[in-house]
């Protein structure tokens, strides 16, 4: 029986780090931290990750590599409208399950993007999916309208993971009716919003 391949420093310092955050929350992240929890001397990180900040960019952008495959395994139509609400599904269902990558890559402030191209080019790929998916719905329309209507989708299904995941909605005395299926209603007019007019 042959043994895993063990795994390259550079990576296990991405995989420290994530379990790092999940522990002791962001503030806690510290190159010497991941050394500690590797087990490995507190200057071997820094043989990969020059900073916290270069390490922190590194987990971002594995989170918006795990979020653009998650996004891109939905079941996919040949009907564009119906692609677009399993995508509005996917994004929901990741941020529901992996609710700590999903405030990595949307509520923590980037490190300077100039120097970790890496995460920027994975969040665009991201970004990608759904402009690829409007492209199909649109067809000629201008890039900027696309760029348009892809932030206006964004900012709905990204609202709704914020107050699904915050504490306010509980406390909003809004009947179980209304609350129960928020995730479809937003799609549907979602859907309707974006037919031509």
């Amino acid at each position: 029986m042959s043994k895993k391949a063990p795994i390259p420093l550079k990576d296990s310092c991405v995989e420290a780090a994530r379990e790092v955050i999940a522990e002791k929350g962001l503030e806690a992240l510290s190159l010497r931290e991941v050394a500690r929890k590797l087990g490995v001397s507190h200057q071997a990180p820094y043989r990969h990750y020059p900073s916290r900040d270069h390490l922190l960019a590194a987990v971002m952008a594995r989170c918006f590599e795990d979020f653009r495959m998650h996004l891109e395994s939905r079941p996919t139509s040949v009907d564009a409208e119906h692609d677009l609400g399993e995508l509005g599904r996917a994004y929901l269902q990741y941020a529901n399950d992996h609710p700590l990558e999903y405030r990595l890559m949307f509520s923590t402030p980037w490190p300077a993007p100039a120097e970790h191209p890496d995460l920027v080019r994975n969040a665009v790929f991201a970004f990608d999916v759904l402009r690829n998916v409007l492209r199909l719905l649109a067809g000629t329309m201008p890039p900027e309208e696309i760029d348009q209507r892809a932030l206006f989708i964004w900012s709905c299904v990204h609202g709704l993971c914020g107050i699904r995941t915050g504490d306010v909605m509980q406390h909003l005395a809004i009947a179980p009716s209304v609350t129960d299926l928020p995730g479809e209603q937003v799609l549907a007019m979602i859907s309707l919003a974006m037919r031509p007019v």
